[in-house]
């Protein structure tokens, strides 16, 4: 017997054996099951999903000898024709090679005549979009009131091309591409059972080249069995489909992820060894830093038999977040500066190095440079002395031993500190007193010095120290409401301690509290428990909108709220199985149930214990002395959107 093609030999005969589409099998299925069907179907998509197929499977089940069901025998003489395609009463009809009007009208003289062998007469046709306007113009009386014993069957991978009136008397099922997971696990059954050996990483490569097409996929896969000598390996499909090795990719993201120029070039430099197609080389980054991303962020959501899995674990454990969305934009954009650049393999490179450049420097990196050692020895060295003028003059800065390392000024001080050291049209050389040479000197600003002045901090001779510096550096007598508003300020700081200002304190870290034991488990401390438990993000926001309903021996009740239950899937109750037995250190299992929340939920008392730490931290501000001042200073308002407690 003659060779048959993998993508021929391996058509699914049953509904049972597609791969993917299920919302149209579904469906189908429920209207061959209940006895609904209508006379005109329409199925739509790209190459190679399913459309004929689908089509021809229908047929089999309405004209089986056993009886109309959504599981045929595949035994009999009419599912077996069908099969084979040969049966008398499925008129398939390529639209493409029959377009004219004369075509159509001799198709449908027929449409009266009873089937001659099967309980309905189907016309199947393909790439019905192709027909001409005549040709749908003379379809559209049968297509709306057909004989009961014909029913129609249209394909088309451009519905945008049929008239509306066909559509509306037509059932459409759109069918999707398929996911490159499904043609995976579609290629590893199709080839184990050809006995066929193959590498996964070959498979994924294919799935990814065939764009949702499961017969593009076979046939590429026959393909490559011919070009690997009855195998299909990577480096074989690599090849053929001219892309590149999975491992170059990995070995350039590596070399980002360590910051190493000449790893980077090496591992270009490999590449360009196999003459790749560098904007798909681009592309395969982006899928790897696309693959990277969810790994960091629902790592259960990523398929384990991805290629590479391995490898993408432990990119993922080593690029920060940040990294990981800065690398992947970088080459988003480099896609289109690539066709720009004078030849791919430098565009290339320009590429990587500039994500390269522009990933932020660890303080390690920072650190470890000839400048940042050379700046290092600079500051480390002695001021030299400042050289003193003998004159008579005010100082126009105070000179200080103290380095002050006190966060910069506030809005509201920032803006009387304008005032006070704005200069004089004409500069003057500053001169400073004479001071011990042995001592480090700092020139401090007139806005520094008051900055220290209206901090009740205790110091001798504030509001003298002030006066004189603003004398120095303004050469003029400032502004009489400024003067008093300055004077007042520091006065009324200076007389009153430290200790009776009340602002906000960062509490103190509670006690870790002991761990709940199984007996002692109850809904009242459900709250205090989830807190406790250590779970992943997608299976916590779940759990904290549980509550716990109580034990039946080893098994732990709880209800989901039935507004939250979008959250809630099957694998999830075992998940949440295991983190239970894991904080309680014996087996236990989970059951939920959907209902509507009596009680607070953790995530409710989060919520709710969140809203009144803001209450008291407005609260708080809103009585701290310093606060005060500055509103009736300054006619202010607390701006309590900008407010955030401290958890």
């Amino acid at each position: 017997m003659s060779y048959q093609v993998l993508a021929r030999k391996w058509r699914p005969r049953i509904f049972a054996e597609m791969a993917g589409q299920q919302h149209v099998l579904q469906a189908l299925i429920n209207a061959l099951d209940h006895d609904r069907l209508h006379h005109a179907y329409l199925f739509t998509g790209t190459r190679g999903v399913g459309k004929t197929t689908i089509a021809r499977i229908l047929s089999k089940c309405l004209n089986c000898e056993v009886g109309v069901s959504s599981v045929p025998c595949g035994e009999c003489s009419s599912c077996t024709e069908i099969g084979e395609g040969r049966f008398i009463d499925l008129i398939e009809v390529d639209a493409a090679s029959r377009t004219g009007v004369d075509d159509m009208r001799e198709l449908l003289d027929n449409v009266q005549y009873a089937p001659s062998r099967g309980r309905y007469k189907i016309y199947l046709i393909d790439e019905v979009h192709m027909l001409s306007k005549s040709s749908f113009a003379a379809l559209l009386k049968t297509l709306e009131e057909p004989p009961p014993h014909v029913k129609f069957l249209f394909a088309t991978t451009d519905p945008q091309k049929l008239p509306i009136t066909v559509l509306s008397r037509c059932l459409q099922f759109n069918l999707k591409n398929l996911s490159a997971e499904r043609i995976t696990e579609h290629l590893q059954f199709v080839l184990g059972e050809e006995q066929v050996p193959f590498e996964e990483a070959a498979l994924w490569s294919l799935a990814r080249a065939a764009d949702g097409s499961m017969r593009d996929a076979l046939s590429l896969t026959d393909q490559a069995i011919g070009h690997g000598g009855g195998q299909v390996n990577e480096g074989e499909v690599s090849a053929m489909l001219g892309t590149i090795e999975r491992s170059y990719v990995v070995d350039i993201c590596q070399a980002l992820i360590s910051g190493s120029g000449t790893e980077l070039l090496a591992a270009i430099g490999r590449m360009a060894e196999q003459a790749p197609d560098y904007d798909a080389a681009l592309t395969d980054i982006l899928s790897v830093w696309h693959q990277v991303a969810i790994v960091q962020t629902v790592p259960e959501a990523l398929d384990k038999g991805v290629a590479n899995y391995t490898e993408l674990l432990a990119l993922a454990a080593a690029v920060s977040r940040e990294d990981t969305q800065l690398f992947y934009q970088i080459c988003l954009l480099g896609r289109k500066d690539l066709q720009l650049s004078p030849d791919a393999k430098s565009g290339f490179e320009m590429v990587m190095l500039r994500a390269l450049a522009f990933r932020p420097q660890t303080s390690a990196q920072v650190g470890s440079g000839p400048k940042a050692v050379a700046k290092a020895q600079a500051s480390a060295a002695v001021a030299p002395p400042l050289e003193v003028e003998p004159s008579g003059k005010k100082p126009e800065a105070v000179v200080t031993a103290v380095v002050d390392d006190r966060p910069p000024l506030e809005p509201a001080v920032e803006a009387v500190a304008e005032a006070v050291s704005a200069p004089e049209s004409t500069v003057k050389p500053v001169t400073a007193a004479p001071v011990e040479p042995t001592a480090q000197l700092v020139v401090e600003s007139p806005v520094e010095v008051y900055q220290k002045s209206v901090q009740p901090t205790g110091y001798d001779g504030v509001q003298e120290a002030v006066q004189k510096t603003v004398d120095g550096a303004v050469g003029q007598p400032i502004e009489e409401t400024v003067d008093e508003t300055i004077k007042e300020t520091i006065e009324e700081a200076s007389e009153k301690p430290s200790q009776e200002r009340t602002p906000l304190q960062t509490p103190e870290a509670a006690p870790a509290p002991a761990p709940i034991p199984l007996e002692r488990f109850t809904p009242d401390n459900w709250i205090q428990l989830r807190r406790q438990l250590s779970i992943g993000a997608s299976l916590g926001e779940i759990a904290s909108h549980c509550l716990y309903l109580g034990r039946s021996g080893q098994q732990l009740n709880f209800l989901i709220d039935s507004d939250h239950n979008s959250l809630y899937d099957e694998p999830h109750q075992e998940q949440f199985s295991e983190a239970l037995s894991d904080y309680f250190q014996q087996p236990v299992t989970v059951d939920i149930t959907l209902g509507v929340a009596e009680k607070e939920t953790p995530r409710a008392a989060t919520t709710r214990e969140k809203a009144e730490r803001l209450v008291e931290a407005v609260d708080s501000l809103n009585q701290d002395p310093a606060v005060v001042k500055f509103k009736q200073l300054f006619d202010g308002e607390l701006d309590e959107r900008s407010v955030r407690p401290i958890d």
